[in-house]
């Protein structure tokens, strides 16, 4: 797709300075701008790189005037850094403007869906599946009997959504993601063995849920494992079944939540942080990352460590773990000095 400075001027109710014809058809930092690129100036940190870019077109601050000559076409703007944030979203519906159905693609006995779907070309939609209105489905996407997916979601590519899980509106979920399958649920046999205990619950997210690549969300046993709304999951995340998240909650990647575990709502947990099952976190919580909680936390609580424990009582903590050696040898000293 190619923009020119007068196209890009009027989505930002900016003012063109240079060629109002110049045309981007791609997006560059300052310092790595060439011809054919989009950039940005709002850092003063950066202002030595607008004199000497090669990109087609930069946003500037309205208060920007070049104390040298310049080549690139400036778009002058209120807030350059709001309006570049705009433009991104603006580029990216466009990008994702899709719809209709490719070939080829299997859908089921009594799915419906909304209008403007797109479904890829190699997805499989499963019987009685809801589909609401303006959904994006990518590629080699699978979609399980039963399932309900709101308004405005977007599946990219190779995403898996088990039967009867329940999708709200205006989620996204990431390339490689898998929603609703099986709890990890076995008991043990006298022999050693273990067998399965069958996993009939669901998944439910709630609107506003985003889901990075990657990422497993396992069906409840019974019941449903349930990521409330505007939850936001990074790549590479596990969570049990029977797992509750609260509203707004967000987790770094490669976090593990051990079953039955309830987590409040606007708590901020670090990557690769372990979670044992069966407790409670509550709201407002902040996990530090690689922490390991084995018990429930109040509200309001910031830990880190495995065990975690107060965040400030670890940071003390560490300033002398650190200095563990000297001590150690001061102690030493100090008790050959008494012998």
């Amino acid at each position: 797709m190619k923009f020119t400075a007068e196209q890009i001027a009027g989505i930002l109710d900016g003012e063109v300075v240079g060629n109002p014809n110049a045309e981007v058809y791609k997006l560059a930092k300052i310092e790595e701008g060439v011809q054919g690129s989009l950039t940005f100036l709002s850092n003063p940190k950066y202002l030595n790189y607008i004199y000497s870019t090669q990109a087609s077109i930069t946003i500037v601050n309205a208060t920007f005037e070049p104390e040298q000559p310049i080549i690139t076409t400036l778009i002058k703007v209120e807030d350059a850094y709001k309006a570049f944030s705009k433009l991104l979203e603006y580029y990216n519906q466009v990008k994702l403007m899709k719809s209709g159905i490719e070939q080829p693609s299997v859908i089921s006995e009594n799915v419906t869906y909304g209008d403007n779907l797109y479904l890829g070309s190699f997805c499989y939609v499963g019987k009685n599946v809801k589909i609401g209105n303006n959904v994006k489905i990518y590629p080699n996407t699978f979609i399980g009997d039963n399932a309900t997916i709101g308004d405005n979601c977007i599946l990219f590519a190779g995403v898996r959504i088990y039967s009867e899980t329940e999708i709200g509106a205006n989620c996204t979920i990431h390339s490689g993601s898998i929603i609703g399958s099986d709890g990890f649920g076995f008991a043990p046999s006298e022999d050693g063995s273990y067998t399965k205990i069958p996993q009939i619950g669901n998944v439910i997210l709630e609107d506003n849920v985003d889901v990075g690549s990657c990422t497993t969300i396992d069906r409840a046993t019974l019941g449903s494992t349930i990521i409330r709304k505007g939850v936001k999951l990074d790549n590479q995340i596990q969570i049990a079944h029977n797992v509750e998240i609260g509203e707004n909650t967000v987790i770094a990647s490669q976090t593990g939540i051990a079953g039955s575990t309830k987590i409040g709502k606007n708590c901020m947990i670090g990557g690769q942080v372990g979670i044992v099952g069966h407790i409670t976190i509550g709201d407002n919580v902040r996990i530090q990352a690689q922490s390991g909680i084995g018990k429930s936390l109040k509200d309001g609580e910031t830990v880190q460590g495995t065990p975690a424990f107060n965040y400030s009582d670890f940071s003390k903590s560490f300033v002398h773990f650190k200095n563990l050696p000297k001590i150690v040898s001061d102690l030493e000293n100090l008790k050959k000095k008494l012998d």
